[in-house]
């Protein structure tokens, strides 16, 4: 397929051979964006692990400091005192047995996050086969089956975001958008890199963040030094300069 004059003007703006800093790496995915609306940034981090054995699939959520800039959809499944706390914290959808029948007959998915109950777990087992290829089935591990649901979906809503391996072991993260600043980008940046380290299986061997790639919805990917991916708090300061 032949490039078009954007993805040519894009490739002659990144040099495919070179390691860039994170923050060289978020000026150059800000720069090459060229899409009509406000594409995404994603990272994109080759990790050192297995995900065939279970004790090295790297699974969990992360709070970014500035957001996703997306507004998060956020079922929960839930009764009584507990629906009440959902709703005040700005659930999109709260509901028990009826919710899941929705899901059942309906085939009702519109929402980004699932939450549940330890008590309706059991009832929301059933829409395993439904929720479970969607990424939105609630699990403990990614602080989706919990009984302070107000809390859950504040955080939610607010900008944590889960993460998993894929099956060669790459995990990708929504971190912001285009539009955000530099030190907005670099501070989520950081988060999800501090949560990957701490979330590192006890029996992952050899090198561990094998690479890293920023691109944005549209653009190229851009390769980011593995050897200075941490950023401290004066580089972020520096990049709002």
């Amino acid at each position: 397929m032949k490039a078009t004059k954007t993805q040519k003007t894009q490739i002659q703006l990144v040099d495919a051979e070179r390691l860039y800093t994170p923050v060289e790496a978020i000026e150059l995915v800000k720069k090459v964006a060229k899409a009509k609306f406000d594409e995404t940034v994603e990272i994109a981090v080759r990790l050192g692990v297995d995900p065939r054995k279970a004790d090295q699939i790297v699974r969990g959520t992360v709070a970014l400091p500035s957001g996703t800039g997306k507004e998060v959809r956020v079922a929960v499944f839930c009764a009584g005192d507990a629906a009440v706390a959902a709703r005040e914290a700005g659930a999109d959808v709260v509901g028990a047995d009826d919710l899941v029948a929705r899901i059942e007959k309906e085939g009702f998915l519109d929402f980004d996050v699932a939450i549940a109950t330890p008590d309706l777990m059991p009832q929301v087992g059933r829409l395993g086969r439904v929720l479970g290829p969607r990424g939105l089935m609630p699990n403990p591990k990614t602080g989706t089956v919990t009984n302070d649901v107000g809390r859950a979906v504040t955080e939610f809503k607010g900008g944590r975001v889960e993460y998993r391996t894929d099956k060669v072991g790459i995990v990708h993260v929504r971190m912001g958008k285009v539009s955000f600043g530099v030190s907005q980008l670099a501070d989520n940046f950081r988060a999800v890199i501090e949560e990957l380290q701490r979330a590192k299986p006890a029996s992952a061997k050899g090198r561990y963040f094998r690479s890293v790639n920023l691109s944005s919805t549209m653009g190229p990917g851009i390769k980011v030094d593995t050897n200075k991916l941490r950023l401290t708090d004066e580089d972020i300061a520096q990049s709002a300069a």
